[in-house]
């Protein structure tokens, strides 16, 4: 079989694992959810959740990845039963699933940026409307992209950990980080941008309550990847003297930093603007690019410059997130059936196109494939969401806080003794009775149970 080989620098283990879990959920989701939570009050409640949720959750992942140095199917099975070996297909299969629909929308980004390269996106809000509703209802084109995204994923994969995920990690992520700076100087130096600059960081502890505290707990679980094997497929590349604390807490920060970055630069140019930002693909695909328009229409060229600029940052962020689901399947495939990797990504790549063609085409032409009542697209999202992604953390939580070998999950933790282990204890106590309660108010709360 072929070398794995292993992140190269410290670096790149944090630039690839934070740009696994930075993607377009970081861009729309997050400053929404926290400007209609409480703006600076959701913030701190969201913090304490990464830091009781988030960051034990990641730990966990990394020591049954680091510690079995294979993919992720094999590596639970060596935790000590095979048949924990489900709860790493479960977190492959749900990858799977959702880089096939996920494509989809990061397809979308790839064809708005090429439209606001050749300027296809200037026109007054209902030319805007009227362009999504058409090229989101064209039977061919947002297949097309999709596969495309695919196909650029999978070129990125085919090329291996060292020349594939850590070089184009090493490039993209300081390429989203300086894209995003840009975007949120531009849009703070707008007229009126105070009034969104207040509306996402000025803290309204009036509107504290449990659905805000529940709605941060999902937040920090969904925003961090947790449930999907990714954290455990790249800790099979870190290195046996990577500090798996110190890489989960700074991980989580620069997630946790590029989103509130990204709330800076949509809601001051919203605000400045008078539009309300809304959540979801209409934000980024409807309501900026009439923000654009409006907000810089006294320099066309800014206007036009910026707004290739934030299809870029999608573009960026969109990849950084498939290229670590394609990782765990291919990971599978070159492992389980020993197979070269380029082949093995094949499969992977051939596999999610399947699925995002179909999801992109529920979604715009054929609106009757569904199941139980749900385009496929939204099936796939509802079903990973709400039940997969919950179980795979839940069943990773338990079993490391309860069935592995006490003395095993110290020696990884500690590095073999080589790190302090002053927060194993709390660690401990967190991966045995916080993360698993708050994955299932978690749970509880998606079915309006809570």
């Amino acid at each position: 079989m072929e070398n794995r080989g292993n992140f190269g620098s410290k670096l790149a283990i944090i630039l690839a694992t934070a740009g696994s879990a930075i993607g377009l959920g970081n861009i729309w989701r997050f400053p929404f959810t926290t400007g209609q939570n409480g703006g600076a009050a959701f913030i701190l409640i969201y913090l304490v959740c990464v830091l009781l949720l988030g960051i034990p959750g990641m730990v966990s992942e990394f020591i049954v990845g680091r510690r079995a140095q294979t993919n992720a199917a094999r590596a639970y099975a060596q935790l000590g039963r095979k048949e924990w070996r489900i709860v790493g297909y479960l977190g492959i299969l749900t990858s799977t699933i959702i880089l096939g629909f996920y494509a989809v929308v990061a397809g979308w980004c790839l064809q708005y940026l090429f439209a606001a390269i050749m300027g296809q996106l200037n026109g007054d809000a209902q030319y805007i409307i009227s362009y999504f509703k058409e090229f989101s209802g064209d039977p061919l084109k947002p297949c097309l992209w999709a596969v495309a995204f695919v196909v650029i994923t999978h070129v990125v994969i085919a090329q291996g950990v060292n020349k594939g995920i850590e070089r184009i990690s090493k490039l993209l992520m300081p390429l989203l980080l300086i894209l995003l700076l840009i975007l949120v100087v531009a849009s703070c130096m707008l007229p009126g941008a105070v009034a969104g600059i207040e509306f996402l960081l000025k803290p309204d502890f009036s509107k504290m309550n449990g659905d805000v505290i529940l709605e941060a707990l999902g937040q920090a679980f969904f925003s961090l990847s947790l449930g999907t094997a990714c954290l455990c497929t790249y800790a099979s590349y870190f290195k046996s003297d990577t500090n798996l604390l110190k890489s989960a807490t700074q991980i989580a920060l620069l997630d946790s930093a590029i989103a509130i970055l990204a709330g800076l630069m949509i809601f001051p140019a919203a605000f400045s603007v008078g539009v309300q930002p809304d959540s979801g693909p209409s934000l980024i695909f409807i309501t900026l690019p009439n923000v654009f328009q409006q907000a810089f229409h006294a320099l066309p060229w800014n206007g036009y410059i910026l707004s290739c600029l934030f299809y870029a940052l999608l573009v960026f962020a969109a990849l950084t997130s498939t290229i670590s689901m394609h990782e765990i399947g291919t990971a599978f495939f070159h492992e389980e059936l020993n197979l070269p990797r380029k082949r093995a990504a094949w499969i992977l790549t051939v596999v999610c196109s399947s699925i995002a063609v179909f999801c992109s085409l529920s979604t715009g032409a054929y609106t009757d494939l569904q199941l139980f009542g749900l385009s496929l697209m939204d099936f796939c999202d509802f079903l990973t969401a709400k039940i997969m992604l919950p179980a795979g953390g839940f069943l990773t939580s338990i079993i490391m806080g309860w069935f592995v070998n006490r003395q095993m999950v110290r020696e990884e933790f500690t590095n073999h003794g080589t790190v302090a282990e002053s927060f194993f204890t709390a660690y401990l106590f967190s991966v045995r009775y916080i993360v698993p309660l708050c994955i299932l108010l978690i749970f509880l709360h998606q079915f309006g149970i809570l």
